[in-house]
């Protein structure tokens, strides 16, 4: 088996390593050029390609995969399979036809739920309490492609976007050990998709950062989990960013019971106000009740526990956050 194998970011790494422990020939690693990173913009490598120097594989970096002459060595190396993961390009038809056994992606969702580039944040997001990995064979549509395999993977409460993509990494390489051999001889069943189930999952971007206060205390709790450690949620406090790292989990309302009541903690105050500051964390009114946050980050500062912000700074009862 000759294979070519196609990964970015450390969720790749783990997979390329099955690969290369299993003893399949992984004859070239493709990824995207080495960017700069950190505030000193060092020119850094994807962490696959650094695997895959590690054991001498050649490496292919086009910005573009479609436009760039990495199609044609593809040919002709001519592999019996290409294995993707976190690729981040869709692969065109030139590539998808290459290789006799076709192309697979390692997914990390439980497809259809959640095509896209960002399905591990959406989920959390969304309050899913069960994801996965599923591999699946690619075609020209957006993780439209029949699948071979699944696993689940519980969501905890304490889990974030950067726990899960470290499960979700070890889970693909797991399925993806069961699966190739099934795959090889023949005997893998793909499945089609129903795309009447299918929820799309798009990279985030800065408007999906925003905490809106007038949303539950559990959707906002599910926002910043989803979005720790990377890119994270943040409000605004005297005209200045502050990023929200950690919130306490919200208490589950009773079935029935009235959120707009005075009882509710928070309850006729404007959602964003800070109902109180202190060694406990910073409380904040919210849509339906109130939320404390537990670990912040202002402007230019690093990140610290709440109650650090609160012995230093003005912030307090009845200050508004989101302003």
């Amino acid at each position: 088996m000759k294979l070519i194998f196609m990964g970015t970011p450390d969720f790749a790494v783990p997979s390329l390593r099955a690969l290369i422990e299993g003893g399949y020939e992984v004859a070239a690693v493709v990824t995207p050029p080495d960017r700069p990173k950190g505030r000193k913009r060092v020119l850094t490598p994807p962490p696959v390609k650094v695997e895959a120097e590690k054991h001498g594989i050649p490496v292919f970096q086009p910005e573009k995969l479609r436009t760039s002459d990495t199609v044609d060595e593809i040919r002709r190396i001519s592999p019996d399979l290409i294995v993707t993961a976190a690729y981040g390009q869709i692969l065109p038809k030139a590539v998808l036809d290459i290789p006799r056994l076709g192309c697979i992606n390692i997914h990390a969702s439980l497809l259809p739920k959640y095509r896209g580039g960002a399905p591990i944040h959406h989920a959390i997001i969304q309050g899913e309490q069960v994801t996965g990995v599923t591999i699946m064979y690619m075609a020209v549509g957006l993780d439209t492609g029949d699948m071979i395999s699944k696993v689940e993977v519980p969501i905890g409460d304490d889990d974030t976007t950067g726990t899960m993509f470290d499960k979700l990494s070890l889970a693909g390489a797991e399925l993806l050990k069961r699966t190739l051999p099934e795959l090889i001889a023949g005997t893998a069943r793909a499945v089609p998709q129903d795309d009447s189930q299918a929820i799309y999952s798009p990279n985030i971007n800065r408007e999906d950062e925003k905490i809106d206060w007038n949303r539950s205390s559990k959707d906002i709790w599910n926002l910043v989990r989803g979005l720790n450690p990377f890119p994270g949620a943040y409000t605004t406090w005297n005209g200045e960013i502050l990023k929200v790292w950690v919130c306490k989990k919200p208490e589950d309302l009773a079935p029935g019971a009235d959120r707009t009541s005075e009882s509710s903690t928070g309850a006729g105050l404007k959602p964003g106000t800070v109902i109180g500051a202190d060694e406990d964390g910073i409380e904040v009114a919210t849509g339906d009740g109130s939320l404390k946050l537990l670990n912040v980050q202002p402007a230019g500062k690093k990140a610290m526990e709440a109650a650090q912000l609160v012995r230093g700074s003005s912030i307090g009862k009845g200050t508004v956050l989101g302003e």
